[in-house]
């Protein structure tokens, strides 16, 4: 891939298309009932605070490999 095109794949808004907004919010939905059980499952602690971190990084990653490499759904 070129260097510009790449930088307007990650650069760019990439609006909703098809039912990528359902799939955002069920990704949404999921870590955010992993969210629950790792706060009723584990003690406060820095690691639990790195475990929620890294699901809300999952969270991203997964919404932004949706948006920025499906052209039409």
């Amino acid at each position: 891939m070129a260097q510009g095109t790449e930088l307007d794949k990650v650069y760019t808004y990439h609006p909703p298309k098809g039912n990528q907004q359902e799939r955002y919010v069920t990704i949404r939905e999921m870590a955010k009932a992993f969210a629950a059980l790792i706060l009723g499952a584990t003690p406060t602690s820095r690691e639990q605070s790195l475990a929620l971190t890294k699901l809300e990084e999952v969270v991203m990653w997964a919404n932004s490999a949706i948006a920025r490499n499906e052209n039409e759904v």
